[in-house]
């Protein structure tokens, strides 16, 4: 089903001019707090059944028996899929056909690689008799010692990290600038293992029409998992409908289709009957891919002055022991500070766990939280305030490709956040300031970028007969808003106010708009639609001024404006004339066309492409129990051109939050005898609920980057993450004086240093 989404608003908010820059509510708010906004799981067709994944209690041997005659004796259970009884695929599920097809385990073998592995499915015609009948198969096993941690094996260098990045990077003289340096910061820090978390889990409802294939589940990505389903089957793609209009959260999780969705699809063809396949909370701690640990090495070294003279970041990372995913965290030091020498570089060990994969920010939040508490130990050496030392030292340029960038942003940032913190006066020892209750206070900041990232999406728009338009687009919204803001760039594409348009999302059947994630939707679709909105003005404009019969004719396209569902003359406003007008004259039913948009290559190699932020925490510290509270968080951001300043403002705020949660609560505690997660759960999966989080004041700088894109769009859903991490764990310090370098920071670690 193709979602249609009503554009009409109260008159109250109907007013003239562009679309774009207007804080719009969202357009499907309604129906999902009305409950009617359809997930993939409130999907029934016909004869529907359930399957339940069987998962396996250990991280690493063989499955040796089953008990699935007695799964098959519960009643309602129809059959039960295992390496053994399963329908066969076109395709290995290991092979690496691109550098997004990472290994599935779809029941191939008896082999177990991580916990909570796949390895059977129980079908059944109620979801209490499936759950039933997958207990009842009691599995026994061949177990081998699970390798679990940073340390479990011999370190490698990956061959690549992220997606096709170097694992090691060098910039000018790395001796040199050691040598050179009068003083030194060397510290290591560790970041946990991370696990999404979204609001709805990864589920599908699968159901099989001879070849044909018809799927609802959660994707962030419908383009990309028509493909790897295609092949898994050996069926074409246009064999493939996905209906996806609601992401209940993805995060990176659902940018690509998973081992368990795809299971669900082949429970559905080994039985002929409609399948759902909903994963437990339980059971997305490790087949849908996670953050990684990290442990991370930086050098800093300056001189007298303050004035960085290298920059040496190294990571150690963990990978599955039978795919390749790095999180590329040193590159976080590549593009922030102006040092003549930076070298990052990375190593990897392999351990007994699901393929890590992206999360928000891979890389960049595991990254950015070291190096801004490095860059803020290195600024407490040197005896300069934090703010004053990076100011001294942000980079002019992209420092390890001496591409420009928009940096004048980053210092109003700096600017327009500590003013509107107070951050005058601060003082420049820890453990200075308490409040009337006598709780310890510190205030910290940390350094926001994320880089401007374009896929490659397409739109088809289209203007009827009434003068009304249409703009279609497979694209995906998390909750994030995005159908609102590429709405209002189709209207303006247009020249249509926002209720003259109907906006069509959310379906496979629809052109592909690419994949959401790394922050570059709204650049990569909006640009998709505002090319297809511009061919379509221009058909419109060919037949107004080519007809002797129009007000506009001998015109020509470069002399018309569209605007409120008219066309005008450039030269002349007064002389005008509707879209339906100029339609109904040609005897045209409607006219419509296409566009894609994608990153400028050689606009790519001319500059570098970021948005800059500033973060500022103020946090109090309980100096008998080490007890933290954030009480207060200050952003500016800028991030380019802003469609939309509410949702804008709601994205940096959720950004902030997680760098909060990096901070101080988030982390997957391994049990390191059987390579399980222990808190997969949310009652012990730690992240900031309404109490943790403090009131937030978000800033948005005005900037104009006319190189990222077309319309000057960069992203706004990871950046927060970047600068906010730092600047709480920042705050702790300066309220304690101990620097704890291992996040997220606990209690304990405080409760010894504050005793002493």
């Amino acid at each position: 089903m193709t979602v249609e989404l009503s554009l009409t608003r109260d008159p109250a908010h109907i007013r003239h001019g562009s679309n774009i820059g207007q804080p719009m509510t969202r357009t499907d708010g309604v129906l999902k707090v009305t409950g009617k906004a359809r997930y993939a799981a409130d999907n029934h067709p016909p004869g529907m059944v359930y399957a339940v994944i069987a998962t396996s209690c250990i991280a690493r041997g063989r499955v040796k028996s089953l008990d699935v005659a007695a799964a098959k004796r519960h009643p309602g259970v129809i059959d039960v899929m295992t390496p053994a009884h399963k329908p066969e695929l076109a395709e290995d599920p290991d092979a690496k056909g691109n550098p997004f097809a990472f290994r599935m385990e779809l029941l191939q073998s008896d082999e177990v690689r991580y916990a909570n592995q796949a390895i059977a499915v129980v079908i059944a015609e109620t979801l209490e008799a499936a759950t039933e009948g997958a207990a009842l198969l009691s599995p026994r096993y061949q177990v081998e010692i699970a390798r679990v941690g940073l340390d479990a094996g011999e370190a490698y260098a990956p061959p690549v990290v992220g997606i096709g990045n170097p694992a090691e990077v060098r910039h000018g003289d790395i001796d040199a600038g050691m040598a050179a340096a009068t003083k030194l910061t060397d510290a290591t820090y560790e970041t946990p293992a991370q696990y999404h978390n979204a609001m709805e889990p990864h589920a599908i409802v699968a159901v099989w029409d001879g070849d044909r294939l018809f799927i609802d589940t959660p994707s962030q990505g419908m383009g990309f998992a028509q493909m790897r389903v295609a092949g898994l089957f050996g069926i074409p793609p246009a064999n493939i409908h996905i209906n996806s209009p609601f992401l209940g959260g993805g995060f990176g999780s659902k940018g690509l289709i998973s081992g368990p969705q795809v299971l669900g699809i082949m429970a559905a063809k080994l039985i002929g009957r409609p399948v759902k396949l909903v994963l437990r909370r339980s059971q997305m701690y490790g087949p849908v891919g996670h953050r990684p640990p990290t442990r991370q090495r930086i050098r800093i070294g300056t001189d007298d002055a303050g004035v960085l003279a290298v920059i040496n970041h190294e990571a150690r990372v963990t990978t599955s022991s039978f795919d390749d995913f790095y999180e590329p965290a040193a590159d976080a030091s590549h593009t922030l500070y102006a040092s003549p020498a930076i070298r990052t570089a990375h190593e990897a060990v392999r351990v007994d766990t699901g393929t890590p994969l992206f999360m928000r920010a891979p890389g960049e939040a595991t990254g950015s939280i070291v190096l801004e508490s490095a860059i803020d130990e290195a600024a407490f050496a040197c005896g300069i305030d934090p703010l004053e030392f990076r100011l001294k030292n942000y980079a002019e340029v992209e420092p390890t490709t001496g591409k420009p960038f928009s940096s004048k942003a980053l210092r109003q940032c700096y600017a327009r956040a500590a003013e509107r913190f107070g951050w005058a006066g601060r003082p420049l020892q820890p453990r200075q300031m308490r409040d009337e209750n006598g709780f310890l206070v510190g205030w910290g900041m940390g350094t926001a970028t994320f880089p401007a990232i374009m896929f490659q999406g397409n739109a088809r728009a289209m203007i009827r007969a009434d003068g009304k338009g249409v703009m279609e687009t497979g694209a995906h919204d998390m909750g994030q808003g995005a159908w609102t803001a590429l709405a209002q760039i189709s209207a303006d594409s247009l020249g249509l106010d926002f209720d003259q348009l109907t906006f069509r999302s959310g379906s496979s059947d629809l052109p592909d708009a690419g994949i959401a994630g790394g922050s570059g939707h709204t650049a990569t679709v909006g640009a998709a639609i505002h090319n297809a909105g511009a061919a379509v003005i221009a058909k419109l404009a060919e037949l107004a001024t080519s007809d002797q019969r129009s007000p506009l004719f001998g015109a020509g396209n470069a002399g018309v404006v569209a605007r409120a569902g008219r066309l005008h003359r450039r030269d002349d406003d007064v002389r005008s004339e509707s879209y339906a007008e100029i339609l109904a004259r040609a005897g045209v039913a409607e006219v419509d066309a296409s566009g894609t948009g994608a990153a400028d290559a050689a606009a790519q190699s001319q500059y570098a492409m970021h948005a800059h932020g500033a973060v500022f925490a103020e946090v109090k510290v309980d100096p008998e129990l080490g007890q933290i509270r954030a009480t207060r968080l200050v952003g500016a951001f800028a991030a380019g051109r802003i469609i939309n300043p509410l949702m804008v403002q709601s994205q940096l705020r959720g950004g902030m939050i997680w760098g909060l949660s990096f901070a101080l609560h988030e982390e997957a505690v391994m049990d390191h005898r059987s390579g399980r997660i222990l808190n997969a759960n949310l009652a012990e999966y730690h992240v900031p609920v309404n109490a943790d989080v403090p009131p937030m004041d978000v800033i948005t700088v005005d900037e104009h980057d006319p190189h990222v894109n077309p319309l000057g769009i960069k992203g706004v859903g990871e950046i927060g993450i970047t600068g906010s991490a730092g600047a709480v764990a920042n705050a702790v310090f300066h309220a304690t004086g101990i620097r704890v370098r291992n996040f997220p920071i606990k209690i304990e670690e405080l409760v010894v240093g504050l005793e002493g």
